[in-house]
């Protein structure tokens, strides 16, 4: 069994393939304090609980956002699992021309994405990824595989935070669209400001990227807040909320 493991700056998603099909996946926080012995009893007990025997993983594959949970889950995965993690860089086999400036300064999640989006969608042409995480970042792709690069924007939730945070008078709010955009009361106009907002910021940057890549480009959105989006805007044409633990299983796959 393969255990893929996606280290972002506000979550880590686990997820455990049979080969055959995923058996469950889990949500931790992601922690910068966390040792490696933390991680490894919390997922102990997730293995536990979802009745997956944790002694039949026999490969493992790593990608990362946070350098310094690196050393950790890597000491977690030799001491609890008996493995080295496989850790995605963009130097491994991706099937991607990485068409950047830098290709070292590409994040992990940006290139398991693509890989995954290009998997699933090539015969669909131009594609456009779309990750809703802790940052909310766009990426370009060609169907030939050549990853054009993209556009990088702070995060739905960071972004609610830091408006809770820096105003005085205003609450923290839950993250869920209001019944119209003119609102009445504070709640609701922080709601539509957020919600709407970022469906805004969603639309015209995909409107910009499809002008530069010729006009036609399918949009792909992922991540935690794919769903809320994907329903108000007009140009996500597919919401594939496991595409990253995908792209593991595929980068696993081409590697190993």
């Amino acid at each position: 069994m393969l255990m893929v493991i996606d280290v972002g700056n506000t979550n880590v998603v686990v997820g455990v393939h049979d080969g055959e099909k995923w058996l469950t996946h889990w949500r931790l926080s992601s922690s910068r304090s966390r040792t490696a012995d933390e991680f490894g009893i919390v997922l102990g007990s997730m293995f536990s609980y979802s009745g997956v025997d944790m002694k039949k993983i026999d490969s493992i594959i790593l990608s990362t956002v946070v350098p310094p949970l690196l050393v950790p889950m890597c000491n977690m995965c030799k001491r609890y699992f008996g493995l080295a993690p496989f850790v995605v860089s963009s130097k491994i086999k991706t099937g991607l021309i990485l068409d950047y400036d830098n290709p070292n300064e590409l994040g992990a999640d940006r290139i398991v994405n693509a890989v995954a989006a290009l998997a699933k969608y090539r015969e669909k042409g131009n594609l456009i990824i779309i990750d809703l995480g802790t940052a909310t970042t766009f990426c370009a792709l060609l169907p030939t595989g050549e990853y054009l690069g993209g556009a990088i924007a702070p995060g739905i939730g960071i972004s609610t935070e830091a408006l809770f945070q820096r105003a005085a008078k205003l609450p923290r709010i839950e993250l869920i669209k209001p019944q119209k955009v003119i609102c009445r009361e504070t709640i609701g106009a922080m709601q539509s400001g957020v919600i709407y907002g970022f469906v805004g910021q969603i639309d015209g940057i995909v409107a910009r990227m499809k002008k530069e890549l010729g006009g036609q480009a399918f949009v792909i959105a992922t991540g935690g807040f794919g769903n809320l989006m994907a329903s108000e805007s007009n140009t996500i044409d597919v919401v594939e909320p496991f595409l990253t633990l995908d792209g593991l299983k595929i980068l696993h796959e081409m590697n190993k």
